[in-house]
């Protein structure tokens, strides 16, 4: 890249793309979380329907959490701080964990 093109660039723009995407990320585990619920009651509740969707459920509050979290942060500081690799790593562990328990309810 060449100088004139860094000139050009808003970083301020860069710190609200995030703050969307882990918007529309927790929007989305919000709808797999609830669709889990919805699937592990229908049909009757079963022990293992019932122990997957307290699974999906607490996964998608510590989820939750991680994303608040760094929205907030997103979008009180000028100039964020980078994701701590360790939330970074618990969001992504997270967000696969409640993948796999939405999937093993279908299945």
């Amino acid at each position: 890249m060449n100088a004139a093109a860094d000139r050009e660039r808003d970083p301020g723009l860069q710190p609200e793309r995030t703050r969307l995407a882990w918007r529309r990320t927790t929007l989305a585990s919000t709808v797999a979380a609830v669709l889990a619920v919805k699937t592990a009651l229908h049909g009757g509740p079963s022990v293992t329907g019932i122990v997957a969707c307290a699974l999906c459920c607490a996964l998608w509050l510590c989820f939750l959490l991680i994303a608040h979290r760094r929205i907030r942060t997103l979008a009180s500081a000028a100039s964020p701080r980078p994701l701590v690799p360790r939330n970074a790593t618990a969001a992504v562990l997270c967000t696969v964990a409640l993948a796999v328990c939405g999937a093993a309810l279908v299945f």
